[in-house]
């Protein structure tokens, strides 16, 4: 359902705006790469969140060379892992609440899924590949 104050774009202002045909919008939502809404009219509307994702296929595609099918996977796997993450905050908020998440050590627990140690960056010298 359309919220009333949220704001959309028909298809010739969006291809307009990021200076692709229509025909590469209507693709990309036969792909099921983009999911406008509809108006009564049959219409389709973009909102703000379908122009962001707009945008980051056509980073994947221009900058990146993906083509539509690695396009697919990197969505499915970008929604996947954003669905795991709110899992792990709410189990997180849970665990917080149940054990008392004050503590600052519990904090930045749960700020990272897993704890890393300190990394050391060490540059190897020609020298010491020789040796090898």
């Amino acid at each position: 359902m359309k919220k009333e104050s949220e704001k959309y774009y028909v298809i010739s202002t969006v291809s307009k705006m990021y200076n692709i045909h229509p025909q590469t919008l209507r693709l990309y939502e036969k792909e099921g790469l983009l999911k406008p809404t509809r108006s009564e009219g049959n219409t389709r509307l973009y909102t703000e969140e379908d122009v962001k994702r707009l945008e980051f296929i056509l980073m994947l595609t221009r900058e990146m060379g993906v083509n539509l099918a690695g396009v697919e996977i990197i969505l499915n796997m970008r929604e996947k892992m954003e669905r795991i993450q709110k899992q792990v905050d709410d189990l997180l908020n849970y665990l917080g609440d149940v054990f008392g998440g004050g503590d600052e050590e519990f904090e930045s627990r749960r700020r990272a899924i897993i704890k890393l140690s300190e990394l050391k960056i060490v540059k190897r010298s020609e020298k010491n590949e020789e040796k090898r």
